[in-house]
């Protein structure tokens, strides 16, 4: 602060006895005025002087004040005599608030106070200053005492309309909050409504997905014995010890035949569809060898493709040897997406390619063809039950349209994925199963808290091998105390939950202990605005996939060792 003391001197005046005080208080209002500060700082200026003029009186000693004008300030020096004692008292404390600078310097005894005059705004040269202060007249008690009672007032009605306008806003702040309040409460109301007519939508499509799985098992169970029973017939009546047949007897027999088998391998895929909806479809998994199951596929499906423009080849890598799998649930799938490209191909070549994923650590099957493709906007569509592409080549082959579906709820079963895709060149479809050669899940204890059983049974089964243990909570509350007991390794939260929701669940994890450190990766339908800042890795629920929820999963454990 040094080097902004200089300054020319306007006045100085000599401080004895408690006139001179009252002089000096007057002197520096007026000093303050004329540099431009305004009142509010006028009177900081001449209390701080009146609070440093008390504190000299007090120590028996004389002093003598000067006022200076700075480029940019206003400085005050306050020169004690030799017997006075130089220290940080109460009211140069208290005069130290008022300025915005204080200075005490006991080798020469002098105490100097510095306040910033306003930027931007004019204000007289120290020659205009010094003869207005020369036309002052001399302060008495009385004058001066007058002109504090002054500004007490004008402080005071400063203050009584400041509080007028702080009891006028907060009747605004509170008409505010009410309004707010009423908002929310009917929100909270919407909401509500919202949870029970989303209750009622769940438990509708629940009653109809269980009306349709019952009524698929009921079917498939009343079909399958007269079926078998028209095909042993069928087998009968051409076999070596029935009677002789005709051309045209022979053929039309045939045809019943084949048809009860299509319509026998129907049931069955109707059977196992149901199966795997309700989460009843086990895999039975074993080592398989992938060579010879290759092998064999090329073998039994090679005479299907009714004609020599059309070649079936497979390869295996040398990481690919072996996979531990259910050999049935895999030879369905890999039979329908070889049987399809054959079918669907009118000359060139329908391969597969069995693969080791090191990155993901997932066998890798990839069935492609040259044949006329699927159009974008039904890649997702074949995999919807009953659903056949239209065009001409799909009209004259026979099919149901739930070879597909049935495929992939196969691979979901097994805990893998099946994706498809496609270009006017051909069709390329990507099946996906964990390697589990060692039956070494990847996690060790999940949670799923989602109060959509439908979507938890569709978790579930992604996760089938790749967690060692899946524990279901259908609110916060239920999974809070499923966690308790026993801590996940991972926790799969929803957002959109009864009784407790996610968010609320997130923070009560985070306050015990226990459960802080436990991963948490939200999969809702909630807008990016509503995502806590406690999830580690937020997905959607629309459109997932195994192959994105176990990636998720990854990159929130990833997230958490971090």
């Amino acid at each position: 602060m040094t080097g902004e003391m200089a300054g020319d001197e306007l006045i100085r005046i000599r401080v004895v006895d408690d006139q001179d005080v009252f002089a000096m208080r007057k002197l520096g209002r007026e000093v303050a005025e004329a540099s431009g500060l305004d009142t509010q700082d006028q009177i900081r200026v001449a209390t701080a002087l009146s609070e440093i003029g008390r504190e000299v009186l007090s120590e028996g000693a004389a002093a003598s004040a000067a006022f200076l004008l700075g480029h940019d300030n206003l400085i005050v020096t306050i020169d004690l005599s030799a017997m006075a004692d130089l220290r940080p008292t109460d009211g140069v404390t208290l005069a130290g608030r008022l300025v915005d600078a204080i200075e005490l310097d006991p080798a020469v005894g002098r105490i100097t106070m510095l306040k910033r005059l306003p930027a931007g705004r004019p204000r007289p040269s120290a020659e205009e200053i010094r003869a207005r202060l020369a036309k002052l007249t001399p302060a008495t008690a009385l004058d001066e005492l007058r002109q504090q009672n002054r500004e007490l007032a004008a402080t005071l009605e400063e203050v009584l309309q400041l509080n007028t306008e702080l009891q006028e806003t907060n009747q605004g702040v509170l008409a505010l909050y009410n309004q707010l309040s009423e908002e929310l409460e009917e929100t909270n109301r919407g909401v509500v409504a919202l949870y029970a007519e989303l209750d009622g939508k769940s438990a509708q499509l629940r009653e109809a997905s269980d009306a349709k799985n019952r009524f698929w098992a009921t079917v498939s169970h009343e079909l399958r014995t007269p079926l078998n029973s028209i095909i042993g017939l069928v087998r009968l009546l051409v076999g070596p010890g029935g009677d002789p047949l005709v051309e045209e007897q022979l053929h039309q027999i045939q045809l019943i035949g084949s048809s009860a088998e299509t319509l026998l391998s129907l049931v069955s895929e109707l059977l196992d569809m149901a199966k795997a909806e309700a989460g009843r479809l086990a895999p039975q998994p074993s080592v398989v060898d992938l060579v010879a199951l290759a092998e064999r596929m090329r073998m039994t499906l090679r005479p299907t493709s009714g004609t020599d423009q059309v070649t079936l080849s497979v390869k295996v890598s040398d990481g690919a040897a072996e996979l531990f799998v259910d050999e049935v649930m895999l030879t369905r799938i890999l039979r329908n997406l070889l049987s399809n490209g054959l079918k669907f191909t009118e000359e060139g070549e329908v391969r597969l390619e069995i693969d080791l994923d090191a990155g993901t650590h997932e066998m890798v099957f990839t069935v492609t063809d040259t044949g006329i493709g699927v159009p974008e906007e039904h890649l997702e569509r074949v995999f919807e039950e009953f659903f056949q592409v239209p065009g001409p080549i799909q009209a004259r082959t026979k099919g149901t349209g739930l070879g597909l579906p049935y495929a992939r709820r196969l691979a979901q079963a097994m805990g893998g994925s099946l994706q498809l895709s496609s270009s006017p060149e051909g069709t390329m479809a990507v099946l996906r199963l964990p390697h589990r050669y060692d039956g070494t899940p990847v996690i060790g204890r999940v949670l799923v808290a989602d109060d959509d059983e439908e979507f938890r049974a569709t978790v579930r089964r992604m996760l089938t091998g790749f967690a060692a243990h899946i524990d279901e909570a259908p609110d916060g509350l239920v999974a809070l105390e499923v966690m308790t007991a026993n801590p996940p390794d991972l926790a799969l939260v929803d957002l959109l939950m009864p009784r407790l929701d996610g968010a609320a669940l997130m923070q009560r994890m985070a306050d015990d202990p226990r459960l802080r450190e436990v991963p948490v990766l939200v999969v809702t339908v909630a807008t990016s605005s509503q995502y806590p800042q406690a999830a580690d890795t937020v997905i959607s629920k629309h459109g997932l996939r195994r192959e994105s929820l176990l990636e998720a999963i990854r990159n929130a454990l990833g997230h958490r060792d971090e």
